[in-house]
């Protein structure tokens, strides 16, 4: 069945503008939640009521990561059963009511336990947001609307590290919870009402009057792509699942390489927003330029995801990530070595530009190499296996800082995952061609 629509954006009555924003505020969200806990741990360490370890904060960290997980392999494959829309509501209202329990817990395992379930909702979060985005914008441009979405991710967590440094000494570490989890209570009821369904999933449906409908309004052509892609529904329909399409023989090399990837990718995000601050402070920086480094190294991201956006649309997501994850690499060496406290921060700041970009780039590329119907699930699981990475990278951070190593060799160590992230990106092969 042939399906187009004359749509334009001089004939929409709505813009994708609106559901590019509402994802970002939702990543944004997502983003904070990210490095809250980063951003308290050496104030919880040094809180003479808690007293947490290093290791139990890494168990603290392990337990959202490990929810996330879970969240990012069982809603990735829902929204492609059951919509985009619905999972984004409901993952941003149960992390925001979640996070903000985690303000008035009292013990170390209710927090753990509340951190979990957070990071069910948050699991779900991310990998749907891109997979809408990309859908309203395009497939051309999977690399900018992956990058202008997770830009959202790093503004959360420079939003993070700027509330603990005004909030923590006055107010205490509680603080940053709640205030964190209010914007999401307010987004989600915000969602319901100007949030739509994305017209190519309800294409990958069957359901061609409402896609229409929903195109049209947002001045969106449904044409010769959502074709291919509806073809590609039926036939993978056929098969027993998701799962089984992303390992098939045309997916199979691309989501292996991609999985093992995203475990690089993600050990390196959540390896440096968690333990970054307290690996400084190992090195001899107090409280403030410790959070100052996370701060600046969140800023770098963002300015880096603008960048990479732009040259991943012009030379391709995978071409930009192989570049990406080698200077990361590179530049993550150099943070190791004794600068200038104004050198170290520039040194901060390129590493921050490439070393987020590069696993955003693995996703950018996941979204340009699926069709409609199976493009949040081989997110959610890239996401969600690299869940794996991000539990490993706090636990080498942790372990490295209960050995009194963290510094330099905490730094190596994550150089040596960027290099071995570009040579298992390269192991990936475009599906559609540009």
């Amino acid at each position: 069945m042939s399906v187009s629509t004359p749509a334009s954006a001089s004939t929409a009555t709505r813009s994708t503008f609106i559901v590019t924003l509402l994802c970002w505020i939702a990543v944004l969200l997502d983003g904070f939640d990210m490095v809250v806990i980063g951003a308290v741990l050496p104030s919880m360490i040094e809180d003479p009521t808690w007293q947490v370890t290093p290791g139990e904060g890494t168990q603290i960290v392990t337990a959202g990561l490990v929810g996330m997980t879970i969240g990012a392999l069982a809603i990735g494959t829902l929204t492609d059963k059951l919509g985009r829309r619905w999972v984004m509501i409901v993952s941003v209202f149960a992390f925001s009511l979640l996070t903000l329990a985690m303000g008035f817990a009292g013990s170390v395992w209710l927090l753990m336990l509340l951190r979990f379930l957070a990071g069910v909702g948050l699991g779900g979060c991310l990998p749907t947001a891109i997979s809408m985005v990309t859908e309203f914008r395009g497939r051309a441009k999977a690399g900018s609307s992956t990058t202008t979405v997770m830009t959202g991710y790093h503004v959360g967590a420079v939003l993070t590290a700027l509330l603990a440094i005004i909030m923590i000494e006055p107010f205490g570490w509680h603080s940053l919870f709640i205030v964190g989890a209010v914007p999401g209570l307010i987004l989600a009821p915000v969602m319901y009402f100007l949030l739509p369904e994305s017209p190519q999933y309800l294409l990958a449906k069957g359901r061609a009057e409402e896609a229409q409908a929903i195109a049209q309004r947002y001045g969106m052509e449904l044409s010769d792509q959502l074709d291919r892609d509806a073809a590609e529904a039926a036939q993978q329909d056929k098969q027993r699942s998701s799962l089984a399409s992303l390992l098939s023989p045309k997916y199979r090399r691309n989501s292996l390489a991609v999985w093992a990837t995203s475990f690089m990718g993600l050990l390196l995000v959540y390896g440096l927003n968690t333990w970054l601050p307290q690996i400084m402070r190992a090195a001899d920086y107090d409280l403030g330029n410790s959070l100052g480094f996370l701060l600046v190294l969140n800023v770098g991201a963002v300015v880096g995801l603008i960048i990479a956006g732009k040259v991943s649309d012009t030379h391709s997501p995978r071409r930009t990530g192989l570049l990406w994850f080698v200077a990361s690499a590179v530049f993550l060496a150099l943070t190791a070595i004794k600068l200038p406290l104004i050198a170290l921060y520039v040194v901060v700041f390129i590493t921050g530009v490439f070393v987020f970009s590069s696993q955003n780039l693995v996703y950018a590329f996941v979204g340009e190499n699926h069709p409609s119907n199976m493009r949040a699930t081989a997110m959610g699981f890239s996401a969600g296996i690299g869940r794996l990475g991000a539990i490993s990278g706090p636990m080498l951070g942790g372990l490295l800082i209960s050995l009194g190593l963290a510094h330099p060799w905490g730094f190596f160590a994550y150089a040596a995952v960027g290099l071995l992230g570009a040579l298992l990106f390269a192991l990936t092969r475009p599906v559609y061609r540009r």
